[in-house]
């Protein structure tokens, strides 16, 4: 096996539903914004997850995640102990920052099982942060460690919605095919953008995620 399948493998390893971080339990807001009516269709969960690829996950996480890579192969800790903290502190409320550190912690826990060291591991560490520090271990590039990060985002929201809405099987995995056409181009964006350009604003996600708190029944944690 040559070194370039190798780290495709580790890649599907990485970005798999069944990797154990619970990941599955979070839905982002999404369960509130369907209860409360916001999104009704395939075609509305399509826009509202098209809104975050562009507008949370490219000027936000996926940044973010090059910067961390960088600073990880280049054993810089205070680097990357800094994009670590600025990530934590752009989530906008608790439930999204509980999403974040909840499945770091969990990933942070399972590394060393995977015979991954981590540079910095006092908590609270991102989800973006280990999952950084598992790609530089297994020689994953930045660019493809930025599609298995958007590919897992992007199924556990669609796994979310085939329940919540609810979406058969063939609309989900038409939304699956939609939507992953988008990601290279989130990518590209995310990598033209400048330190002091990062940053992300959804206010509908926002108020989804403060309301979700409150919700009278869940399926799901945030």
């Amino acid at each position: 096996m040559n070194t370039t399948e190798h780290a495709l493998l580790r890649l599907m390893h990485l970005s798999s539903p069944g990797l154990p971080v619970g990941a599955y339990a979070f839905s982002h807001g999404l369960e509130f914004a369907i209860d409360t009516g916001w999104l009704r269709t395939d075609e509305d969960v399509s826009h509202w997850l098209e809104m975050q690829l562009f507008f949370a996950l490219a000027r936000l996480d996926i940044p973010v995640l090059m910067r961390l890579h960088q600073a990880i192969q280049d054993n810089n800790v205070a680097q990357a102990q800094w994009w670590n903290d600025y990530v934590l502190a752009s989530r906008e409320t608790r439930e999204l920052q509980l999403t974040d550190t909840a499945t770091g912690l969990a990933l942070q826990r399972l590394l060393p099982s995977l015979s991954v060291s981590s540079l910095i591991s006092v908590p609270p560490l991102s989800f973006v942060t280990c999952y950084a520090q598992a790609a530089v271990s297994w020689q994953i590039g930045v660019d493809m460690a930025a599609l298995g990060y958007c590919w897992a985002w992007l199924e556990n929201q669609v796994n979310a919605a085939t329940k919540l809405v609810p979406l058969g099987q063939t609309q989900a995995q038409k939304l699956l095919h939609t939507l992953q056409e988008k990601i290279p181009l989130a990518i590209t964006q995310a990598k033209s953008l400048a330190d002091d350009e990062l940053g992300m604003s959804l206010p509908a996600l926002s108020l989804a995620s403060m309301y979700h708190e409150t919700q009278y029944t869940r399926l799901f944690r945030s």
